[in-house]
């Protein structure tokens, strides 16, 4: 079935689509959120403190992360530039099972590659996690992750993510909202986290050792370091990156008191970390 008006819509949503490269080896995609600047992807795409921003007319930006959720795989950039092509968000929640479904990304360095599909579902998949996913039938390849999933008429209605029994994961436009507006700078710590279990005098224990740090990060102002071990929070042992997620989301006021290695596996330090904006003094230290 023809859709009136299809070549437009795909070419306005590559417009408010960017191919973003966190380092020297691959890429991902983006969607422009805002026409200020603000752009938004996978968290997964960006694991560190900044990327380059490729934009559809040929131009390049540094970006800056200004958040990043593992826990909903969601990040934030901000480039220097305004007067962008933003992408319309849809209401994820109106989302039916039949709905046509357009996929708009970078796969395998194929810049603006678009894939239709429909909607199969909207919600929990079993084996991806309790959070609510768009279920597609578009195809991704690797580098479509945090490129927009847009309804027929354009607007964006998720965050393509991954590719689950056949089908395309994608982040919901409304929880990517939430994400945005709803407190996800409060939860700000400005690492890269990687499980890992350590040996410990009560034997092995998981911990999440941290890779990079944002320079003047909550993490960095509190004297915390890459190669440090988080074990725990005041809430308890850490048993998986949403523990962390949580007690990040959680506590007046905006303290939190984490439990660490640092060289030594058997000496547990702890140190209390001023959680929020950058702006942020440096009001804490290791122990």
């Amino acid at each position: 079935m023809a859709i009136k008006g299809f070549g437009e819509i795909a070419e306005k949503l590559r417009r408010s689509t960017v191919m973003v490269q966190p380092g020297e080896r691959g890429n991902g995609s983006g969607v422009i959120w805002q026409s200020d600047g603000l752009i938004v992807t996978n968290a997964h795409v960006v694991r560190g403190s900044g990327a380059r921003v490729q934009l559809w007319d040929g131009r390049e930006f540094e970006a800056a992360v200004i958040a990043r959720d593992p826990r909903l795989d969601l990040a934030a950039l901000r480039i220097p530039a305004g007067e962008l092509p933003a992408a319309e968000p849809a209401d994820s929640s109106q989302l039916r099972p039949g709905e046509l479904a357009i996929a708009i990304g970078n796969p395998l360095g194929f810049v603006g590659a678009l894939t239709t599909g429909v909607v199969h579902a909207v919600g929990p998949l079993r084996g991806a996690g309790s959070p609510p996913w768009v279920q597609a039938s578009v195809r991704l390849a690797p580098g479509n992750s945090g490129g927009p999933l847009a309804d027929a008429r354009g607007r964006v209605i998720g965050i393509n993510t991954m590719v689950a029994s056949r089908l395309a994961l994608a982040i919901p436009s409304n929880t990517v909202s939430q994400f945005l507006f709803a407190g996800a700078r409060d939860a700000w710590l400005g690492v890269s986290l990687h499980p890992v279990t350590v040996p410990r005098p009560k034997g092995r224990q998981f911990g999440l050792l941290i890779i990079e740090m944002e320079p003047g990060s909550p993490a960095a102002l509190a004297s915390l370091m890459p190669g440090d071990i988080l074990l725990g929070t005041q809430e308890g042992e850490l048993h998986s990156v949403h523990d962390l997620a949580h007690a990040l989301a959680e506590g007046s006021p905006r303290l939190l008191r984490l439990e660490f290695l640092r060289g030594d596996y058997e000496r547990l330090r702890r140190v209390t970390v001023q959680l929020g904006s950058r702006a942020a003094g440096k009001n804490a230290v290791a122990a």
